[in-house]
């Protein structure tokens, strides 16, 4: 049963990042306007997106999971901080709200590893 767990936490998790970070390159300009509106330079995007889609998938294919996931968990936090502090807009509270039950996740996931199937489990068996 904790296998199948870890692999869900994994799956769930890792969507919520690759999708975001796909969304950031569909619609780039969108993306870099709202980052200039909060003065975080632009020039950060490429590296977010990168940390979204590889980070996410490495979550999913539990490769490196103990390292990409506090890394993953302390983006989620720095992105609450940043852009959802309005808390009188209550999307914006709930988008808050929503990052730091992410990062708390990500931390459980840091603490557990990967089980199998993922390819740090692989790597313990040779």
């Amino acid at each position: 049963m904790n296998t199948l767990l870890n692999l869900a936490a994994r799956i769930l998790l890792a969507q919520f990042f690759i999708l975001a970070g796909l969304g950031k390159i569909i619609n780039y300009d969108g993306t870099a306007a709202y980052m200039q509106a909060f003065h975080v330079p632009t020039s950060l995007l490429p590296l977010v997106i990168l940390l979204e889609v590889g980070g996410g998938m490495a979550i999913l294919l539990g490769w490196k999971v103990r390292w990409f996931a506090p890394l993953l968990a302390l983006f989620s936090i720095m992105a609450a901080l940043i852009f959802h502090h309005d808390f009188s807009n209550e999307t914006q509270w709930i988008l808050f709200i929503g990052d730091l039950s992410t990062a708390g996740g990500l931390l459980l996931l840091a603490q557990a590893g990967a089980l199998a199937p993922a390819l740090d489990a692989r790597k313990q068996h040779y």
